[in-house]
């Protein structure tokens, strides 16, 4: 009998633990609950995917997490139409549209898409060295993974690394993930399958 309950206990605990490290969908495929828009570009659910596409105002537009992340894996596909210049934010805060924190590029091709860029801050952290800007697939869906311990960011994209990065100011950083669209209009990205796991 005392074996029995140590056996159950240690599936119990298991459970417990696989569910602890689960990943979370962060976009449902209907509509944008969990997110909220800044800006006043445009955002929303067509066919089951989030599509951000330029308005209007030709402006930056962002749409964030109403969570805060610290450390996780971030995994999403993206698919550019157009010009693609967007990306990914973490541990980022918004006033408005200026956004403060860290972006995973996602540009067109030869734009260091994987690359880390801080916003009203230092810039460039890390851009992608030529023999990796092959990796995009432009107009095709593209598949980034990021990582985000402590101090220390790492990016792939389809697969291939592009940045491996450690920086004590990361490491100091709060806020949410939140997408962007660039500014000077004719931009269109198609998002899916964005799902975070907390570390």
């Amino acid at each position: 009998m005392r074996t029995f309950f140590l056996i159950a206990l240690i599936f119990a605990s298991s459970v417990f633990a696989n569910c602890q490290n689960a990943a979370d969908v962060l976009f449902n495929g209907k509509n944008l609950d969990g997110w909220k828009i800044y800006g006043t570009e445009k955002w929303f659910v067509e066919d089951g995917l989030l599509v951000c596409e330029s308005g209007p105002d030709k402006q930056y537009g962002y749409l964030a997490t109403e969570k805060w992340y610290d450390d996780f894996v971030l995994e999403l596909e993206f698919k550019q139409e157009a010009n693609g210049n967007s990306g990914v934010f973490f541990r980022s805060t918004i006033d408005g549209t200026k956004i403060k924190g860290w972006q995973v590029e996602v540009a067109p091709p030869n734009h260091d898409t994987g690359g880390i860029y801080e916003s009203y801050g230092r810039g460039w952290l890390h851009q992608i060295p030529d023999d990796q800007e092959g990796f995009l697939k432009m107009g095709e869906w593209n598949k980034m993974k990021i990582q985000v311990v402590g101090n220390h960011v790492t990016t792939w994209l389809n697969g291939h690394q592009m940045t491996d990065l450690k920086d004590d100011k990361i490491g100091e950083g709060k806020g949410s993930i939140a997408l962007q669209i660039h500014d000077g209009g004719g931009i269109k990205v198609r998002w899916r399958n964005i799902q975070i796991q907390k570390l």
